[in-house]
């Protein structure tokens, strides 16, 4: 059923006090900050005004740097968010959909206390061409709050497929409210195609067949409409823990499956190890990665648990799967010996 296969055990200590933090923390650490703060284009709108004004700015591809530049002139006739003072304090920031895990947010200095701002600044993405325009830039304004409390003040997106790049001259654009498309496309990172099947202990007839302690089996067979982060494609492979285990001994890979956003894996994994108690307090994680010589760039991933937040009586923040994934989790747990199929979306972990 699959080309190769992997056999390691679940070691943790199930009396131990506190949780093992592992190597694979500090993988995750390198993409949290961004992932993290771009989970929603409005994650951070405290905000109740209604967009009005107009901002003024250019577009152009410096085809020798490779640089995709958004020139941010001024705005004017912002709304106005403390009523009191009659004062705004705004800044502008800029994506890039739906490629916003990599790419990330750009975004100019704040100028306050007017409705007006000039910022003659340049946004800079470094970015090739054929990837920039299959994207759409989402530029929006905003009002810093001194504690976080940031309210939208407008914004305006723009199909970089068919934009005229002869043109590079500052324009003047209205603001609009905020867009359905961009929630919609911000964290569409693909879905994965796998099968899971739990042997308990003794459920199998005598040794050699009959495991001494129970296994869970993981089968990757897919994903499907993976991020195109080059014109090539993308170079991807699936890591594997159970967590709490981050050691080497729990971590697993898939072999690179070069050029290609729909990559078939057919790998599967066994982790021995497994008391039926276990199931309830461990998490298997599953993180999609784009491989490149210097850096692996972060997917998406699922994580297939309980969801209840805790690992063996001691709160985690990992055991966080969303309703399919526990939907899921649980029908392996009441079928043992049988393989369970799923299709889950990926996500920003």
């Amino acid at each position: 059923e699959s080309d190769t296969a992997s056999e390691i055990s679940f070691q943790f200590n199930r009396h131990k006090k506190s949780p093992s933090v592992g190597s694979h923390s500090s993988d995750m650490a390198s993409v949290s900050s961004v992932s993290g703060s771009v989970l929603s284009v409005y994650s951070g709108d405290f905000g109740s005004v209604d967009a009005q004004g107009t901002v003024e700015f250019a577009l152009d591809y410096d085809e020798k740097n490779r640089e995709f530049q958004v020139h941010v002139s001024q705005c004017k006739d912002l709304a106005v968010v403390d009523e009191k003072k009659g004062r705004s304090d705004p800044y502008v920031k800029t994506y890039l959909l739906p490629d916003k895990a990599r790419m990330g947010k750009r975004k100019t200095s704040v100028k306050k206390r007017t409705v007006n701002p000039i910022y003659n600044e340049v946004l800079r993405y470094k970015i090739e061409k054929m990837v920039l325009l299959i994207q759409k830039l989402n530029l929006s304004v905003w009002h810093n709050d001194p504690l976080g409390r940031n309210s939208f003040l407008g914004e305006i997106e723009i199909d970089l497929a068919s934009w005229d790049w002869s043109n590079r001259k500052l324009n003047w654009y209205p603001l609009k409210p905020r867009s359905l498309s961009a929630v919609n496309g911000v964290d569409h990172r693909g879905v994965m195609s796998l099968s899971i099947k739990y042997v308990p202990p003794g459920s199998l007839g005598k040794w050699p067949k009959n495991p001494p302690s129970g296994e869970v089996h993981i089968w990757v067979k897919d994903v499907k409409d993976l991020l195109q982060l080059r014109p090539s494609g993308v170079d991807s492979f699936v890591k594997c823990y159970v967590l709490p285990d981050t050691s080497k001994k729990s971590y697993q890979k898939t072999r690179v499956i070069k050029r290609d956003t729909n990559p078939v894996f057919n790998h599967t994994i066994v982790y021995d190890g497994f008391h039926t108690e276990d199931l309830r307090d461990a998490c298997v994680e599953l993180t999609v990665w784009d491989h490149e010589k210097l850096t692996n760039h972060f997917l998406g991933g699922i994580r297939l648990g309980l969801g209840t937040g805790l690992s063996y009586g001691i709160s985690v923040d990992w055991m966080d799967s969303t309703q399919e994934e526990v939907a899921f989790w649980q029908e392996m747990m009441l079928a043992a010996n049988e393989w369970i199929e799923g299709l889950l979306p990926l996500r920003s972990l």
